[in-house]
Order: C-alpha cells, then sequence, then structure tokens
C-alpha cells in the first residue's frame, strides 16, 4: 500500500487553510486522504505482527490518532492535526507503554520512531533502574552498528542537568539515566514516503528497534 500524493496534497492544503469551513467543504478530500492512511496503516499491522506477534490483534482504529486537536489549554487554537500519525504498542494508543510510530507530515516532516515519551514518574523510575542494573546490556543496544546507523544517537532535550535522585553524577550510564524521554526515529522525505519501499522500510526499521522496545517494556513488566 502506498501513501498516495493526494494524502500529502491534502495536508499541505490543510495547513495552508486551518479552519472549520475550509475542511467541511473540502471534507471528501479529507476523508480520501483518511482511507488511504488508514490502508496503510492496515497492512503495516500485518507485517509488524511478524515481528511483534502480541499487536497482531490491533486494527488501524486502536493505532490512529485523530485528526482534531484538543485546543483547551493550548494558545494554537487551531481545530485540526496537520499530520496523521499512528502508534503502535501491545495495549493499543490508549495505553502508555513503549511502541512504534510512524508519522506522516509534508515537506520532509514525516517521521519513523519509537520508544517510551513522557512515561509515568513510576514509569521513569522503573527504566532507570533496569539501565541501571543492565547497562551493558543497555549500551550494546543502542550502539548496535546497523541501530547507530538508522536512528543515530540517543538523546533527550528534555534531559535533567543533574542525576536523579539515588545516582551519583560519576554514574557510568548517567547521561541515560538523567533522560526523561527514550525514543528514536528519523524523518524521512516526501519522496521516501510515497515510494513503495516506504512501508519495508517502517517496517524494518520497526525490526531494528525491536530490541530497544523490548528492553524498555521489560522494565515496565
Amino acid at each position: 500500500m502506498l501513501i498516495q500524493a493526494h494524502t500529502l496534497l491534502f495536508l499541505q492544503q490543510l495547513r495552508q487553510h486551518n479552519h472549520r469551513d475550509w475542511f467541511e467543504s473540502h471534507r471528501s478530500s479529507y476523508l480520501q486522504a483518511k482511507e488511504n492512511f488508514e490502508l496503510f496503516v492496515a497492512e503495516l499491522i500485518q507485517q509488524l505482527a511478524t515481528i511483534e506477534p502480541e499487536m497482531a490483534w490491533l486494527q488501524p482504529k486502536d493505532c490512529i490518532f485523530r485528526i482534531y486537536r484538543d485546543t483547551r489549554f493550548s494558545k494554537d487554537k487551531t481545530p485540526y492535526k496537520t499530520h496523521f500519525a499512528a502508534s503502535f504498542q501491545r495495549g493499543g494508543k490508549k495505553v502508555h507503554q513503549p511502541g512504534y510510530y510512524v508519522h506522516i507530515e509534508p515537506d520532509g516532516n514525516s517521521f519513523i520512531g519509537g520508544g517510551i515519551w513522557h512515561p509515568f514518574p513510576e514509569d521513569l523510575r522503573k527504566i532507570r533502574q533496569e539501565i541501571d542494573y543492565n547497562l551493558e546490556e543497555f549500551e550494546r543496544l543502542i550502539q548496535d552498528p546497523a541501530f547507530k546507523r538508522r536512528f543515530g544517537e540517543l538523546y533527550d532535550e528534555e534531559a535533567l542537568q543533574r542525576p536523579p535522585k539515588g545516582y551519583s553524577a560519576d554514574h557510568l550510564g548517567i547521561d541515560y539515566l538523567k533522560m526523561r524521554n527514550f525514543v528514536v526515529g528519523y524523518e524521512v522525505s516526501d519522496a521516501q514516503v510515497q515510494t513503495a519501499d516506504f512501508l519495508k522500510q517502517v517496517v524494518g526499521s520497526f525490526a531494528l528497534m525491536k530490541p530497544f522496545i523490548d528492553f524498555l517494556s521489560r522494565a515496565l513488566d
């Protein structure tokens, strides 16, 4: 299944006309783009199930995020997201677990990634403990040459400035223990998104990511 040019075009136009009147007058274009992304996600789930059998039960509705923005607590009152996105967790998108993510947005802003973003405080404590107990294993996963070529270095812009409570500044894994988010990923061009190989690229990236996801998931078990 291909991501069609009309899907990216709709999102580009929505960014320029992000208001209800335009959206409603172009609802047929939205539904066409939405269906394209749903079919892509359905096929992605089938292929993902070969490396994550626990996700075989997922349906697109369990993974795809709504296009409607929650503007209640935001200064940005535009009503619609200008991307399509889906998250793949063993418990579905409503369960805050480590998982995989695909994001379709025009002008080179598409993204393939995964991990866990803003874990609950207790879950963050468990992940730090798992890294503390199994630092060599964790470093082996994220320093794997194929993993690094695809995703680069593990980095968190929201990392703590000081060591978290219970850990010393000279801990060998202190840079990881300071992190508050554990995610990896990379951006994808519009041209790549529309190729026949894009689905294969997403699945291949998820397969490379699986040991990292497994490590995080084990910490929370």
